[in-house]
């Protein structure tokens, strides 16, 4: 890559400023004189949070003379390292003369590709430039890989797949709308959405075999670039069976030594270590996120086994074949993610396990804030014949004993009211209406 062709790369990119791009409602903060990393799994739209960002730069008079975007994903790049970034800066400067570095928002697109890109963004930041967002393939993004010069000092704004009320606003639903009509599009839309996740690009496709087609190319993507590569995974086939049975059994606590022996009992090797090293590669790629059994001993939370929620449905359904239960896990799949994006400051999910369970604990240090029960009928009964309803309630209400605890809510597919039992007020609610609620 030379000089000029540098120049022609941020020309281009300027010329399509602003860019026709539908907004999200987690914003970059575009004045914080910050490093914003914008990790999250691939295909989630890491690279439009940057588009959006430089589009309220624009609105707010930022000259886009002033706006710098290099994407790396270009093969001319593939010979660069730390050293010839630097071109990347005399190019500009060649460009824009009159204008000062320090006045530069300076936007990074799949960085990481380079080697010691690290080190060339502390430099910058600390000399020239304090508006420096970088943006990558997560494999590459782990906080854990980071070099220890950067650790740190970037802010992480992870982005995740598209929220019901996002998926909304992409397929042109108006979901404040009163309106009957819009409600029954609003109640399809929801169906869509927790069968086929929020991924934007297959929210925006038309035909559903091209959505399916599309989650199973991102699915492989993640197995070739983050697994094989960057893990330097050989074992494929048994990694894909790894990944798949994680993923059939979300909403129950996940056990690699009974993954273990299924692998075995198929004539597979595979060392356990290697099982346990996987599951955390999935969470560290974005695929996994781990929900721990809630307990005070931070120990005892450690050594029990958590569950695995997946980062999309869609993704999910792609690659595993449809089951009998497969309503009520999406449905609590979804339910977790809007909580993970919901979550704020020092919160944290976890759920409760007894004699009976409560799906989901919100707590904040040593406070539990909430309970939340999902499930997709309370009208229905289990495999041994146990009425939902009463299992549901008495998991919650156990919860609330223990752990101190009056703020009930049970999610349910399209049920709302209340009950009032033992002296507890527990919100019944249907999943749609919760997800739009702010």
């Amino acid at each position: 890559m030379t000089k000029n062709e540098i120049k022609s790369l941020i020309s281009l990119k300027q010329s399509d400023m602003p860019f026709n791009v539908k907004k999200r409602f987690q914003n970059l903060p575009i004045d914080g004189n910050m490093i914003i990393t914008v990790p999250g799994v691939r295909r989630c739209g890491k690279s439009t949070c940057m588009e959006i960002a430089i589009n309220e730069l624009l609105e707010k008079g930022v000259p886009k003379d002033n706006i710098l975007w290099i994407g790396f994903d270009d093969e001319r790049f593939s010979q660069f390292n730390a050293l010839d970034l630097n071109l990347i800066l005399d190019a500009y400067r060649e460009m824009f003369p009159e204008i000062s570095l320090k006045n530069v928002w300076m936007f990074f697109d799949e960085l990481p590709l380079i080697p010691g890109w690290e080190l060339f963004v502390l430099r910058v930041y600390k000399n020239y430039c304090k508006n420096i967002f970088v943006c990558g393939s997560n494999a590459h993004m782990l906080s854990k890989d980071m070099k220890t010069e950067l650790r740190g000092w970037p802010i992480e704004f992870e982005t995740f797949p598209l929220s019901f009320c996002e998926y909304c606003n992409f397929i042109g639903i108006d979901h404040k709308s009163n309106l009957e009509s819009e409600e029954a599009r609003i109640r399809n839309a929801f169906d869509c959405y927790n069968r086929l996740g929020g991924m934007p690009e297959v929210a925006l496709t038309e035909s559903l075999s091209l959505k399916y087609k599309r989650l199973q190319g991102y699915f492989d993507t993640m197995i070739l670039k983050d697994f094989i590569e960057h893990f330097n995974v050989k074992n494929t086939p048994v990694l894909r069976f790894f990944l798949k049975r994680v993923m059939g059994g979300i909403s129950n606590p996940i056990s690699v030594n009974a993954i273990y022996g299924a692998i075995k009992s198929q004539g597979l090797k595979i060392a356990r270590d290697e099982l346990y090293n996987w599951l955390q590669n999935a969470c560290d790629i974005y695929l996994f996120v781990r929900v721990p059994k809630y307990s005070r001993s931070i120990t005892k939370q450690e050594n029990a086994l958590a569950k695995y929620y997946v980062i999309d449905n869609g993704l999910r359904n792609a690659i595993l074949p449809i089951q009998s239960d497969d309503d009520g896990k999406q449905l609590e799949n979804t339910i977790f993610l809007e909580l993970h994006r919901r979550k704020k400051g020092m919160e944290s999910i976890s759920f409760f396990q007894g004699d009976g369970e409560c799906d989901f604990v919100i707590s904040e240090e040593e406070n539990v804030k909430s309970l939340i029960q999902v499930t997709w009928c309370m009208n229905s009964e289990d495999k041994s014949g146990v009425a939902t309803r009463r299992r549901e309630i008495a998991g919650i209400i156990e919860a609330a004993k223990a752990l101190n605890c009056s703020d009930l809510t049970i999610i349910t597919y399209d049920e709302d009211g209340t009950i009032d039992l033992d002296g507890y007020n527990i919100k019944i609610v249907s999943a749609w209406r919760w997800l739009l609620s702010k």
